[in-house]
């Protein structure tokens, strides 16, 4: 990867392997995203409102400097990793290598822990426009104003929020559950930052005190915002390309199929998950 600054405030990124910022963004890993073309995205994260245009010899990212991008993107896009390193490990596996072949510039985003964990508490049983609609009206309500888009609320913003407010969002029966995260991490039950250095396990029991947050939101902030990059997050379409490959199309329990990823992929099991994840939902595997 090489990157260089022009005058106007933007990166250009060269000579990259493994970025399709469709393929990242389109993954379901992340919610505040706008798609202004083909290959154009304007993203809201880290306090940021950052334009993405990629063509097929380089991407780039404006308004940014140097310093941002070196300080905060290639973090957040996880760019100092090796996914050639990861996919030919992975490629033993000849149905997550027809996986990884369909969408090879996946990449698994480090996303701010508070935002992915209300994000994924809004996401169950919701769909994805209805998703990014309820982040964008909570955003609207308690963030700051950047440019023509409001920054997700910080804790300190978000916990003047009442049910009745939440609920004026359209968050559903979630509300009480968002509120329940906020207290637990007001209160210092659960601190976000101390997940990153230990186990996937530990931190899963940290997340599960939270009311509302089952394995699969759990496995997500986990994955998409603590760098666990050993779990494996089972929704319905993992579940469904899961059974239809691995498990002779028969009904399986979500805690055999985590079984199964961790003996098979161990510490790549996230990686393996996302590739499958795009590829099922994509080609729509296992609803026929």
């Amino acid at each position: 990867m090489k990157y260089i600054e022009e005058e106007n405030k933007k990166i250009i990124m060269t000579d990259f392997d493994s970025f399709n910022i469709e393929e990242i963004l389109e993954c379901g890993q992340c919610f505040r995203f706008e798609k202004i073309e083909h290959m154009h995205y304007i993203i809201i994260a880290n306090s940021k409102v950052l334009n993405i245009k990629q063509t097929k010899d380089k991407v780039e990212f404006y308004p940014c400097t140097i310093d941002e991008f070196e300080k905060i993107w290639i973090n957040y896009f996880d760019l100092n990793t090796d996914y050639n390193k990861i996919k030919e490990q992975l490629k033993n596996d000849d149905i997550v290598k027809r996986a990884i072949e369909y969408a090879e510039g996946i990449r698994i985003l480090n996303q701010e822990p508070f935002e992915c964990l209300i994000s994924f508490i809004i996401s169950q049983n919701n769909r994805i426009p209805m998703i990014k609609q309820v982040i964008k009206n909570i955003s609207e309500k308690y963030g700051v104003k950047c440019d023509e888009y409001y920054l997700f609320p910080t804790i300190e913003q978000l916990k003047k929020a009442t049910q009745e407010e939440l609920k004026l969002c359209k968050t559903g029966f979630r509300d009480k559950y968002i509120l329940d995260a906020i207290e637990n991490l007001e209160n210092g039950n659960i601190n976000l930052q101390n997940l990153y250095n230990i186990s996937s396990l530990s931190a899963k029991e940290e997340l599960l005190k939270i009311k509302g947050v089952g394995t699969k939101v759990a496995d997500c902030v986990l994955l998409f915002s603590l760098k666990k990059n050993d779990v494996f997050p089972t929704d319905v379409w993992v579940k469904r390309v899961m059974e239809y490959f691995y498990f002779d199309e028969k009904d399986t329990p979500i805690k055999q199929i985590h079984s199964f990823a961790k003996e098979k992929w161990g510490h790549l099991a996230g990686y393996a998950q996302q590739y499958l994840f795009y590829y099922a939902r994509s080609e729509k595997i296992g609803t026929k």
